[in-house]
């Protein structure tokens, strides 16, 4: 039998990773079956699921994975972008020198990157490469705890950025970008910083890509989202 715990983080890389797609009903037989539990348990993770935003829970219909959610995306960006200009303008305006290993370590991250773009399916790799550059810039700052913070409500923009990055060019794009930020960083120039990052996590938002490629994994596309019924209103 696995535990809960096991349980949750293997339903949550699921739905993170679209293995399980937005809309994909989680039968609580075939869940109590394939990970060999009892439904009380089961019934704990799922809550835990509905609570963090990766599922949702219809009481005529059953638990569906959750639709991405563009609102609680622009969100997450909103506190991103805010968070990133302050903290990179401040690691480029210090008058003492960066850390030599942080340093070192973003440009090992970005050298990772340009050599995984190369490979097939590289969007998975890329984006865990992704998460570490932006962690070790928060890490550099001293905001770890914040960088874990936003983690925590990671449930929509993670899929979000994950179908943005299926796209080679897009791969290469964000490369661009993140060297950018590393040179300002390097170069003690604070000036360009507002407009990288605001162009680095808003670009996306507005484009027509997800609508024309997935609009079916966007909200809730056919039926009243008010049958939902969520950890926070049963609590």
């Amino acid at each position: 039998m696995t535990s809960k715990a096991g349980i949750l983080r293997q339903l949550r890389n699921e739905i993170l990773t679209l293995e399980l797609k937005p809309g994909s009903i989680l039968s609580e037989t075939a869940l109590s079956e394939r990970f060999q539990i009892s439904r009380t348990p089961l019934r704990d993770v799922l809550k835990q699921l509905a609570h963090e935003g990766y599922i949702d829970v219809y009481p005529k219909r059953g638990n569906l994975v959750s639709y991405i959610d563009l609102e609680s995306v622009e969100q997450i960006i909103y506190l991103r972008s805010t968070l990133e200009k302050d903290i990179i303008k401040n690691l480029a305006s210090h008058t003492s020198p960066l850390p030599l290993r942080g340093v070192l370590e973003l440009k090992e991250i970005l050298d990772r990157q340009e050599e995984t773009i190369q490979q097939e399916h590289a969007h998975e790799a890329f984006l865990q490469l992704d998460d570490a550059f932006h962690k070790a810039l928060f890490a550099l700052a001293g905001r770890v705890f914040l960088w874990d913070l936003i983690q925590q409500s990671n449930a929509h923009y993670a899929r979000y950025r994950r179908l943005h990055l299926l796209k080679k060019e897009k791969l290469k794009a964000i490369l661009a970008e993140h060297r950018l930020i590393l040179d300002s960083v390097i170069g003690r120039d604070a000036e360009k910083i507002d407009e990288i990052v605001e162009h680095h996590l808003h670009e996306d938002i507005n484009a027509a890509y997800l609508l024309e490629n997935f609009a079916e994994y966007l909200n809730m596309p056919s039926f009243d989202s008010s049958e939902s019924v969520n950890a926070n209103s049963k609590s």
